[in-house]
């Protein structure tokens, strides 16, 4: 017997619908739901260990993953099965990552895992929109505790208006592609990229994707209280001792808020601060210390955070003595790698990054194989933060979800700005070598100037800033901090990245923890990272203020050229072979891929000697080389022959034509090295294709003057002696007997 199932819909107000539907799949779960919208349909569970982990922090594992037999496929590779999760599946876990974790308690440390999985794909649908509603929706029909409905939405604008999760297709055509997480009262997470937009359309799009969201949390409330609303677990929340606390806070707070004030250097300011905490545990007995655990490290934390965020509200000081607007010295190089196709170093204050440019050919390209999405990448950029980065050592366990995220970060802020018609593949690399605030926003102005450095024709070079917020909402008053360090970002209220040209932001990247943050505020802050931005952006192009106009000497020139689709088989040769030899003389990579439009071969050719890739085009050139009738064109004898001379046409080598023994000269010639011999170089006319032989005919003699007394050779006569008789028409056919027998009869006899 099918279970009963409770189902709620979300109209998106232009036809379309997101149904919520519970009661049929994985009832073991915690809280399961199946989340649908046209064909597109999520499965996400979620389940929460009863017991607390030992742990002082909330064990979460969001995983999302896309089958491939949602889309009727065969996932890749020699298994055929689907293993590791794809770059585009790990962004969509962070991004719901992202606004479920600040909604469970501070003090829930039971394991909880929350799988969303891709059941049923629609090419019209992009799922990774609904990835959130799905996640809160099984969320809210469990008993675990957790704040308040979120929802996630994806905003596009075509042609100057908003709209919710629009298709791929839409998407191509917008200008603006945001994914926005929030619950009914308080924008939580912002995340995307745009085509040089204001500071406050980006906010009016946050405006339109927040509405949309207020509708999908009330339809997970709907559905909730349609299946009764489960009660909340109970659970061993952590200890609390409010006297321990404030004797712990009057003993730290004048010290801590002395150290901050200092604007030290974050390794003498790390080194003070874990003095004060050193003597402040010391002055406990060591049965206190074991009584009160890890009370007084968490109270002693408490503590500085407020002593360094008062700082900032009361008096405009930083940590390293900044004001609030001010931006950590910086310094750039290009061209630091001698070997790499283009190269730069950004440094600001305490970050580092080094990026790196390689060119390439279409077969460099990244291919990206999902169910949702299949296509592949032109330009893209590796984000790599290795443990010395931050002074620590620990071990290497692949690439991290932080950075496959502030890759992604980087590329989208930069990628706008690659010329559409740039022919290569292009592969950024940024090596992070220090950190201390923002090393994605060091990658995004270190990316920039290593592809001016390589020659790239950037339309545009990009800058980032790493924004922060402190806010106390009983005074009234806050704070906006441009460039944060490390330590500002965990102890502010809103962590935002953005980038741009001079012009508007490409991408941005904000995680808000404060609760009902003003429009206002936000737009101020937008403003604040636009003045900061502007500051990098010009010291990037005091460095180079434009891309080289050519490639370095032994970066590989790129050429590209079309052949008609009838001669590609030509230019390549049985089993390759023609287009093999040629890349090996030539010592260059050529590439050919079909228009999908036109179907002529486009001929990618890749070399670092000139004069190879010139000779790719002399190829190319003589297969397409079609001589205009009556034209005079320079020709070298390549073969010799009883009736003639083999020549091919000097412009366009491999292009052959036969000259007739009767075309070499006016006067009756015998033997054809009586006029030309191999390797003779002369002119000749094309006439195109004599109608008798219906062979293309060019003539040597045509262009040269003719004899003193020269008189043409009489036609032949056809009607000389008896020869008449020969003709087909009188070979006396008409006279057979009437009566001879058919030949099969002959075998009767």
């Amino acid at each position: 017997m099918i279970p009963q199932t409770f189902k709620e819909v979300i109209d998106l107000g232009d036809g379309r619908e997101i149904s919520i539907e519970t009661g049929k799949l994985a009832k073991q779960a915690h809280g399961s739901v199946v989340v649908q919208s046209g064909n597109c349909m999520l499965l996400c569970t979620v389940v929460s260990n009863y017991n607390q982990s030992d742990v002082d922090f909330l064990p979460l594992t969001v995983d999302y993953r896309e089958k491939f037999a949602a889309a009727g496929r065969y996932p890749g590779g020699f298994f055929k099965r689907e293993a590791r999760p794809s770059d585009g599946e790990v962004l969509t876990m962070r991004l719901v990552d992202r606004v479920l974790r600040p909604l469970f308690p501070k003090d829930y440390h039971a394991e909880t895992q929350v799988m969303i999985q891709l059941m049923s794909h629609d090419e019209n649908v992009m799922p990774d929109a609904m990835a959130g509603l799905a996640a809160s929706a099984a969320i809210q029909l469990s008993d675990i505790p957790f704040e308040t409905p979120i929802s996630e939405v994806r905003v596009g604008r075509i042609n100057g208006e908003f709209i919710i999760n629009p298709s791929i297709s839409q998407l191509a055509e917008s200008d603006i592609d945001m994914v926005i997480g929030a619950s009914s009262d308080s924008v939580m997470m912002v995340e995307g990229e745009m085509d040089e937009v204001s500071e406050e359309e980006m906010t009016e799009a946050i405006k339109f994707a927040h509405e949309a969201i207020k509708v999908q949390c009330e339809a997970q409330v709907k559905l909730a209280e349609a299946i009764g609303k489960k009660e909340t677990r109970e659970y061993e929340p952590e200890p609390e001792d409010e006297t321990l606390a404030k004797k712990i806070h009057d003993m730290a707070y004048d010290k801590v808020y002395a150290v901050a004030k200092a604007g030290s250097s974050k390794k003498e300011r790390g080194a003070a601060f874990a003095e004060i905490k050193e003597e402040i545990i010391a002055s406990f007995s060591e049965e206190e210390q074991e009584g009160f655990g890890g009370l007084i490290s968490k109270y002693y934390s408490k503590a500085e955070k407020s002593a360094v965020r008062d700082l900032t509200l009361n008096e405009g000081l930083r940590l390293d003595g900044r004001k609030t607007t001010e931006i950590r010295p910086i310094w750039c190089e290009i061209d630091y790698l001698p070997s790499t196709h283009g190269s730069a170093i950004f440094t600001r204050g305490e970050t580092q990054a080094l990026a790196t440019v390689t060119l390439g050919t279409s077969r460099e390209a990244n291919m990206i194989d999902m169910p949702s999405f299949e296509g592949e990448e032109r330009f893209y950029l590796h984000y790599n933060f290795p443990p010395f980065s931050t002074g620590e050592a620990r071990p290497i366990r692949g690439t991290s979800r932080r950075e496959v995220g502030h890759g992604n970060l980087a590329q989208r802020a930069l990628k706008g700005m690659v010329p559409k018609d740039c022919p290569y593949t292009v592969r950024v690399v940024s090596e992070v070598l220090e950190s201390n605030g923002s090393s994605s926003m060091a990658t995004v102005c270190s990316g920039t100037m290593a592809l001016m450095d390589a020659g790239v024709q950037l339309k545009k070079p990009v800058s980032g800033i790493a924004m922060g917020l402190i806010t106390d909402t009983e005074s009234g008053k806050y704070a906006v901090l441009s460039d944060i360090l490390g330590d500002e970002d965990h102890l502010g209220d809103m962590d935002f990245k953005v980038t741009g040209t001079a012009d508007g932001i490409t991408a941005c990247q904000m995680d808000i923890k404060v609760k009902g943050l003003s429009y206002e505020i936000l737009v101020k802050a937008l403003i604040q990272a636009r003045d900061g931005r502007l500051h990098i952006l010009e010291k990037l192009t005091d460095t180079i203020a434009t891309p080289n106009t050519e490639v370095k000497a032994h970066a590989p020139k790129m050429i590209t050229a079309t052949l008609p689709n009838d001669l590609i088989g030509a230019f390549i040769g049985p089993g390759g072979k023609v287009i093999q030899e040629l890349q090996k003389t030539t010592n260059t990579t050529i590439v050919i891929n079909e228009d999908p439009v036109t179907g002529e071969g486009i001929v990618e050719i890749l070399g670092n000697d000139q004069e190879g890739i010139d000779k790719v085009l002399a190829a190319i050139e003589s297969l397409t080389f079609k001589p205009e009738v009556g034209s005079i064109y320079e020709v070298k004898v390549i073969k010799l022959l009883d009736f003639g001379a083999v020549v091919e046409y000097t412009e366009a080598p491999g292009n052959e034509v036969l000259l007739h023994v009767s075309e070499l000269a006016w006067e009756r010639t015998e033997n054809v090295t009586d006029v030309v011999n191999l390797g003779d170089i002369f002119d000749v006319k094309y006439f195109g294709v004599d109608p008798k032989t219906r062979k293309e005919k060019v003539s040597r003699k045509a262009i040269l003057p003719k004899p003193e007394g020269w008189q043409p050779r009489p036609p032949r006569d056809n009607n000389r002696g008896n020869r008449d008789n020969r003709g087909r028409d009188n070979r006396n056919r008409d006279n057979r007997r009437d009566d001879r027998r058919p030949r099969g009869d002959k075998k009767e006899d």
